[in-house]
């Protein structure tokens, strides 16, 4: 088994672990240890180095990964190609930071009195946490490059999440004050950048001297200008995962940021199985592109579609009816105010997923870069809509926001992808699939209050699973499932 097959198969298992790992500790674990307002600060830090450590990069991460087989030469360092992918990034983190200094009073007159006086003591370790985020980054995507993509993601998924759990139990035991939490948050992304570092002088890969070899290999115009395309397309989903937190935070307060957060959390769940289908189907489209095979990527494009609405509607069903039991464990009703939210949020994702895989068609296809508009769209259509509804509807109306933007713009993208090149995600099925699971999910929401929120749980559970599963296999709905039910028979029967 060659490196590329065995570092896929650690990235699978470690990213369904990480993702497992992320949705206990964000939507169970901290919001048990933590006021709304704290869990608002630190996800609202979060959001601040992720998007100025973006600006930092200028798209030097995506950088790394396009442009380093051109340097590949393990005897001269990659021709110095590490100090180049940093020193950019570094320039511009001292530009940012410069920036980040002269609108602190700004960003801070955003918030509430109250909030503000909570963001202020720590408003400068959000620089550091994005130095942090910043060279993890850049050193991640040299990774990639080597084809050393496990590691990275075991820290980041695993080390990281277990890390913030013990801190935060320790705060929750006494044995830390908030500002030592804080301190200490920002401060475990700095041991796994160290131990990232660690890796790559362990592999003996941390070539940090500059070469002028670096200038000549590829010219230096094309890579910044491949850059900014990265930088504007990478901002645009950063500001969909974030703006919203940060428009609530600061229409509303900290502590509704952070029961925001939670909802946002709990409705990732929902993301997994597209996640995982799309690192396959990344390069199986691209290679249809490139084969020019039509007929094979609209069959797949109509299977994945197929696969992610019975996927979709089963967890988002399973998610929406169990609402009283997921928020009964967090053991702080106030969170459970963002109830509304999160099934807005699953609406929007489970759209998303049902849409196919529309967006990555649009990217390997000739006309990618009608990826960024669709991007930049998405960003500023969620802007405007957060700052519509927000102070008229609170945190539902970030969450409706968030669903009226992934609806329309998935829309427009199978719009397009049809227009462009006559592909389309649906067949009959796929109503069949929607019915069946509103039947399922309303035999489901039938089930009474059976003693506790954990014993009505798993019955509803069970209808949902039975009723689902039944009449998928029944109506012959899902036909590489029946295919899979026989292939399994016919081996018992063989034994």
């Amino acid at each position: 088994m060659g490196i590329v097959q065995r570092q896929g198969l650690r990235n699978t298992v470690i990213s369904y672990l990480g993702l497992a790992l992320g949705f206990v500790n964000t939507a169970f674990v901290l919001p048990r240890l933590l006021a709304p307002e704290q869990l608002g600060l630190t996800t609202l830090l979060v959001s601040i180095a992720t998007v100025y450590a973006q600006f930092a990069a200028f798209g030097f991460a995506s950088v790394g990964i396009r442009f380093f087989p051109y340097f590949r030469q393990r005897e001269t360092g990659h021709q110095g190609f590490l100090p180049l992918l940093l020193a950019l990034p570094l320039l511009g983190f001292c530009l940012v930071t410069l920036f980040y200094g002269l609108g602190r009073p700004l960003l801070l007159a955003q918030y509430a009195p109250n909030d503000a006086a909570l963001l202020r003591p720590y408003y400068w370790w959000g620089s550091v946490l994005a130095l942090f985020t910043l060279l993890y980054s850049l050193q991640d995507a040299y990774l990639k490059g080597l084809y050393h993509t496990a590691f990275s993601g075991f820290l980041q998924d695993i080390v990281l999440r277990l890390l913030i759990v013990g801190l935060a139990v320790l705060y929750g035991k006494g044995y830390l004050d908030f500002r030592e939490f804080v301190l200490g948050y920002v401060g475990l992304y700095g041991i796994i950048l160290l131990l990232l570092t660690a890796y790559l002088s362990y592999i003996g890969e941390l070539h940090l001297r500059p070469t002028r070899a670096a200038l000549r290999v590829r010219p230096v115009g094309e890579i910044v200008r491949f850059g900014g395309f990265a930088l504007l397309s990478s901002l645009s989903g950063s500001i969909l995962g974030f703006i919203d937190s940060w428009m609530v935070g600061a229409q509303l307060s900290l502590a509704a940021a952070g029961v925001y957060g939670i909802a946002y959390n709990i409705s990732t769940a929902l993301t997994i199985p597209a996640r995982s289908l799309n690192k396959i189907a990344f390069p199986l489209l691209a290679q249809y592109w490139k084969d020019q095979d039509m007929s094979k990527m609209a069959d797949f494009y109509r299977r994945t579609t197929r696969l992610n609405t019975v996927l979709g509607c089963y967890l988002a069903l399973g998610i929406g009816l169990n609402l009283d039991f997921i928020y009964s464990l967090i053991k702080n009703p106030l969170y459970a105010t963002g109830t509304t939210a999160v099934l807005l949020l699953l609406a929007g994702r489970l759209f998303d997923g049902i849409t196919g895989v529309n967006g990555l068609i649009v990217v390997t296809s000739p006309r990618y870069r009608f990826d960024l508009i669709f991007n930049l769209s998405l960003a500023g259509f969620t802007v405007l809509m957060n700052w519509l509804l927000i102070p008229r509807l609170g945190l539902t109306g970030s969450a409706l926001a968030t669903l009226i933007a992934l609806v329309s713009i998935n829309a427009a993208r199978t719009w397009f992808v049809w227009r462009s090149y006559r592909l389309q995600p649906f067949d009959g099925r796929i109503p069949l699939i929607l019915g069946i699971a509103a039947g399922a999910g309303g035999a489901a929401w039938l089930v009474p209050f059976v003693h506790s929120f954990l014993l009505t749980m798993l019955v509803r559970s069970v209808v949902l699973t039975v009723v689902y599963a039944g009449l998928l296999l029944l109506t012959n709905a899902v036909p590489e499932a029946n295919a899979l039910l026989l292939t399994l028979r016919k081996r018992l029967l063989s034994r």
